[in-house]
């Protein structure tokens, strides 16, 4: 809304809302700074996974609580991450928002 003040004479456009959101680093995706750091980790680090939660929360320096319960279920519902029985995984959807190559993976070179 202070953007639509400023910004629009007090109206809300989508020109507005979308000016807010570039400003506030949240890309056409709905993801913030967070959710993008927290893709790229198991990107770059874990080669898109599996890797565990408590890896995750130690190199994020963010309790599993904050990952479970604020950065996770909006990844889930976007299908960018995947959450296996071995840990978490990115999605085909991930790296291509990241503008990344996924790994081949043995299943791959053989199917």
């Amino acid at each position: 809304m202070d953007f639509a003040l400023i910004e629009g004479n007090g109206r809300v456009t989508r020109e507005i809302a979308d000016y807010a959101l570039t400003r506030l680093g949240v890309d056409h995706l709905g993801l913030d700074g967070a959710d993008r750091r927290y893709l790229r980790l198991i990107a770059e680090n874990y080669q898109g996974g599996p890797v565990g939660i408590e890896t995750l929360s130690a190199a994020l320096s963010e309790s599993r609580d904050a990952l479970e319960e604020v950065i996770e279920p909006f990844l889930l519902q976007q299908g960018l991450i995947q959450r296996t029985p071995r840990g978490r995984m990115l999605a085909q959807k991930a790296w291509t928002h990241l503008g990344l190559d996924a790994p081949k993976r043995e299943a791959d070179l053989f199917g």
